[in-house]
C-alpha cells in the first residue's frame, strides 16, 4: 500500500514544473501559487469522477437483495464482492508508483476512467457470479487511479476546502442518484433484470473519460518530457525517503485511523447492508426499501455542500467531533427509525473533505501529498474489508448485528478524531 505514496509526489512535482509560469488562460490570485490552466474545467472533471464513483458505490446496497436471489447465495458470499474491491485498491497501491514514472496526471486519470468503463461493460448482462465479482476489482482499481489523483489535485488549490466540499458532494450526489435508478430498473418488470441498471454508470463513465481527456489535455506529458522536467533526479531514492518520512509521522496513522473507522467504512457498512436489514428484519418490501438509502445520501450531499464553509470557519476539530456525537445520539435514541436517522446522522459525512483539509495542515509540506494519498487509500481499503466481514458475521447471526456495530464504530471514529495532533505542533508552510 505504501507504494502508492510515490504517486502523488511525482504528480505534484510535475505540476509545479509545468504550471510555474501562468499562461494567458490561467487564473491567479493575490496570494498563493498560480492556479492551473483550465482550473474550473479540471475541478468539474474531478467532481464528475467522484460522481461516477458514487453511482457505483451507492447502488450496491439497493441491488444486494436482487444479487442474493438471482445467484441464490447467502449474505456471507457478498464478502466476495468486497474482497475483490479490496484487491483492486491493493493492486493500485503496488502499481501506481511505477505507472506515474511514465505517465503524467492526465493519462493516469484517463486510465482510471477507462478501467471503470470496462467494469460497467462486463456488468450490463447477467454475468456469472464469479465474473460479476471480478468487475468490482476493476471498478475499485479505476477509482484508485482516477479519484485519488483528482482528490490530491484539488487539495493543492487555493480555497481547497470549498473545492473538496464540491467534489465530495458530487460523490454523494452519485450515491443519491444510484439507488433511485437501480431500484427503478430492478423493480420495473417481473423478471427483475436488475443488471440493466449498469447501462447508466456505463454512460456516465464514458462521459467521465471524455471530460478527463478534454480538461486535462495540458497534462498529457510523455515519459521523455517527465524525465526532463524532473531534472534527471533519482525518483526511486527520493520516493523511498518520502515513504519513510511519511510512515514515521504519527499524524498520518492517526488520521488514517479516523478515515478507516468512519469516512468510508461506516458509510459503506450502513448503506450497503441497510436494505437487506429492512427486508429481512423489518419485513419491508424490497421494491420500496431500495429507496431508503436516498435519505442518507441526500443528507450527506447537502451536508458536504452546506457545512464545508461553516465547519472551516468554526473549527474543523470542534465541529467534526460535535457531528460525531450527534450521529451516535441519533443511532441510540431512535434505533427503529432508520429512515429519519439517515437524514439526521448523515451531516457528519461532510467531514471527509474536512479530514483531508486538516491533513493538509498537520502534515509538513515535504510529505503532504504522499500522506494524504496514504490516508485516502487506507480509508478505501477499510471500506472494502469491513463490509465483507459484516457479511460473514451476518451470515452467522443475522443482519440485526448491524446497528450495535455502527454505534461502536461511530464511537471509535469520534475518539480517533480527538487524538489527532494539532497543526500548531507541526511544521507549517
Amino acid at each position: 500500500m505504501s507504494t502508492l505514496t510515490q504517486t502523488e509526489t511525482i504528480v505534484l512535482q510535475t505540476r509545479a514544473s509545468t504550471e510555474a509560469i501562468p499562461a494567458e488562460n490561467e487564473t491567479s490570485q493575490d496570494s498563493g501559487p498560480p492556479q492551473p490552466k483550465w482550473m474550473y474545467a479540471k475541478i468539474l472533471s474531478a467532481g464528475l469522477s467522484f460522481f461516477v464513483a458514487g453511482v457505483n458505490d451507492g447502488s450496491l446496497g439497493s441491488l444486494i437483495p436482487y444479487v442474493l436471489r438471482t445467484y441464490n447465495i447467502d449474505t456471507d458470499m457478498v464478502a466476495v464482492l468486497y474482497g475483490t474491491t479490496f484487491f483492486g485498491w491493493l493492486v493500485a497501491a503496488l502499481t501506481n508508483g511505477k505507472i506515474i514514472q511514465n505517465l503524467d496526471l492526465g493519462p493516469i486519470l484517463s486510465l482510471g476512467a477507462a478501467i471503470q468503463v470496462l467494469a460497467q461493460v462486463l456488468r450490463v448482462w447477467e454475468p456469472p457470479f464469479a465474473l460479476y465479482a471480478v468487475t468490482f476489482f476493476f471498478a475499485s482499481l479505476g477509482q484508485a487511479y482516477n479519484d485519488t489523483h483528482a482528490n490530491t489535485f484539488v487539495s493543492a488549490l487555493n480555497g481547497a476546502h470549498r473545492w473538496l466540499g464540491f467534489i465530495h458532494a458530487m460523490y454523494m450526489a452519485g450515491c443519491l442518484v444510484g439507488p433511485f435508478v437501480a431500484t427503478g430498473v430492478a423493480s420495473a418488470n417481473a423478471d427483475s433484470k436488475w443488471y440493466l441498471f449498469y447501462l447508466f454508470p456505463l454512460g456516465v463513465g464514458v462521459m467521465n473519460l471524455a471530460f478527463v481527456g478534454v480538461s486535462f489535455r495540458d497534462r498529457m506529458a510523455l515519459p521523455a518530457r517527465l524525465r526532463r522536467e524532473s531534472g534527471g533526479r533519482d525518483g526511486s531514492k527520493s520516493a523511498l525517503k518520502e515513504i519513510k518520512d511519511t510512515l514515521s509521522t504519527p499524524g498520518v496513522w492517526l488520521l488514517s485511523l479516523f478515515f478507516f473507522f468512519f469516512l468510508v467504512l461506516v458509510l459503506r457498512l450502513e448503506v450497503c447492508w441497510m436494505v437487506e436489514y429492512l427486508v429481512n428484519v423489518r419485513n419491508g418490501d424490497v421494491k420500496d426499501m431500495g429507496y431508503v438509502p436516498a435519505g442518507f445520501y441526500g443528507g450527506a450531499f447537502l451536508g458536504r455542500l452546506i457545512l464545508a464553509e461553516p465547519t472551516h470557519r468554526l473549527g474543523e476539530r470542534r465541529m467534526i467531533f460535535i457531528y460525531a456525537l450527534l450521529c451516535v445520539v441519533s443511532q441510540i435514541s431512535s434505533p427503529r427509525q432508520w429512515q429519519s436517522v439517515y437524514w439526521d446522522s448523515s451531516q457528519v459525512l461532510s467531514s471527509q473533505q474536512q479530514g483531508i483539509s486538516v491533513g493538509s495542515k498537520i502534515f509538513s509540506p515535504e510529505i503532504r501529498s504522499s500522506a494524504i494519498a496514504f490516508v485516502f487509500v487506507l480509508g478505501q481499503i477499510g471500506g472494502s474489508v469491513f463490509p465483507a466481514l459484516t457479511g460473514i458475521i451476518a451470515g452467522k447471526v443475522g443482519v440485526q448485528v448491524l446497528q450495535p456495530m455502527l454505534v461502536g464504530l461511530l464511537g471509535a471514529a469520534g475518539a480517533s478524531w480527538l487524538i489527532l495532533p494539532k497543526a500548531t505542533a507541526l511544521h507549517q508552510d
